[in-house]
């Protein structure tokens, strides 16, 4: 961890700091992002060049629509002249549908990674553009990998590799930067409900991939029949915001609304976009509560603690960790502790004592402070790398390379982890002061 920039002289006014939040009460994809996006002040134009430079095929279509009374700007993605229109369905997507996936790779409409670096790569855009661009297909790669039980690199996007999500993912991206927000907040996410038919066959909503995508992420349903998180606003949301809660405290400077493709009755079908520069109140660290599992063990098997805290992590832990100790009777023992947000406390205990041999679990609450974090992208020679960024009163307090993106590439490429973990740091800091 590195101290970002020198803490300000006593007296000095604090950093400004801007913030965007995504109000998800409607879901999220391409297509609203890009039209709050556009609502919210980006030049419509400057996606359009951005269209351009990519070379696909499409080009963008913006206007003024209504949903359930609530003026909106709608941006549709045109590919040979056509709008993508969605499949008939029991939902309806945002304009997105779910083709065949056994196609071969560069048939019409589908791409494998190495086809979407390729036009990005060449497109004249920032090197930031594209990282983050590219940081949001890799994610959409992992998600349908772990799916179809493959390899990202195997990976041919069907829906996700098309024109127009290359439209949506790329033209995201441009506005996010043109934006010149510091961090972006999003809300729990209404996922809809119902099904969506595509050629896999009848999944419930949300889709496969998008449930992948969204682990971490609260989520919930208002009990409307349609697919309101698309796979690429998943993505979208999930590589861009930093945290997922309730309005943050700002001084409101502009809103866009970004309108889906159906009109609901009774429900604004919007994705609302607020744009603003933080109050002291939102970038001091926060505070909440924190609940503590513990139990003393000096019977376990060693080989049992490693998959347990593989299952506690996937059960919602926040941490796990053990401590050694000197227990009763002389014996060598460890102290489990685990991590987690109060609701998930007695799941957690339960899970403990099933996967070890402890007779007593205690438990409590505590307070803890969390500075606000952000997640950003920065190039390397061998690909993507998240930076995980923690901020106080406006100004960088720590930052460091994502853990797991490191590891993909050190073992992909046979490097050592650290040098993938410098590089990765020397890309932040090069990025920070260029």
């Amino acid at each position: 961890m590195n101290a970002d920039s020198p803490p300000a002289a006593a007296g000095a006014p604090p950093t400004r700091m801007r913030i965007a939040y995504l109000d998800c009460f409607s879901g999220i994809s391409g297509d609203m992002f890009l039209g709050a996006l556009v609502d919210a002040g980006v030049p419509a134009e400057v996606l359009r060049q951005t269209v351009a430079e990519l070379n696909v095929g499409a080009r963008l279509e913006v206007s003024r629509v209504q949903r359930a009374g609530i003026s909106a700007t709608k941006v549709d993605v045109l590919v040979r002249g056509k709008k993508d229109r969605p499949r008939e369905s029991h939902d309806q997507e945002h304009g997105h549908h779910h083709p065949a996936p056994h196609k071969a790779a560069g048939a019409h409409g589908h791409r494998g990674l190495k086809e979407i670096r390729q036009v990005i790569g060449a497109a004249g855009l920032p090197a930031g553009v594209k990282t983050t661009a590219l940081s949001m297909f890799e994610a959409l790669g992992a998600a349908e990998a772990k799916i179809h039980n493959t390899s990202v690199e195997k990976v041919h996007f069907h829906e996700v590799g098309a024109a127009d999500a290359i439209v949506d993912i790329v033209g995201a991206a441009v506005g996010a930067e043109v934006l010149g927000v510091d961090e972006w907040v999003a809300s729990p996410l209404n996922v809809g409900s119902g099904a969506v038919v595509c050629d896999h066959g009848r999944f419930p909503v949300p889709a496969p991939a998008t449930v992948e995508l969204l682990r971490g992420v609260p989520v919930y349903s208002s009990g409307i029949e349609a697919e309101l998180v698309t796979p690429t606003g998943a993505a979208i949301v999930k590589t861009l915001a930093s945290r997922f809660s309730s309005f943050p405290a700002m001084k409101i400077a502009a809103t866009g609304y970004g309108a889906g493709t159906r009109d609901f009755h009774g429900h604004s079908n919007v994705l609302r976009l607020t744009v603003g520069e933080a109050t002291s109140e939102s970038r001091a660290a926060t505070q909440d509560k924190i609940a503590v599992l513990e139990a003393s063990l000096d019977d376990l098997n060693p080989q049992l603690f490693g998959y347990l805290l593989e299952r506690a992590l996937a059960a919602g832990a926040l941490d796990v960790f053990a401590t050694s100790v000197q227990m009763k009777k002389n014996r060598p023992g460890l102290l489990l502790t685990v991590l987690a947000k109060p609701k998930d406390a007695s799941r957690l205990a339960h899970l403990i004592f099933a996967e070890t041999t402890t007779l007593g679990v205690r438990m409590r609450e505590e307070h803890r402070e969390i500075l606000q974090r952000r997640t950003l992208s920065v190039k390397t020679p061998w690909g993507a790398v998240r930076i995980k960024v923690a901020s106080l009163n406006g100004s960088v307090a720590n930052f460091a390379p994502e853990y797991e993106d490191c590891r993909r590439i050190a073992a992909r490429r046979r490097l050592p982890l650290k040098t993938v973990m410098q590089e990765a740091v020397r890309a932040y800091m090069e990025r920070k002061h260029g």
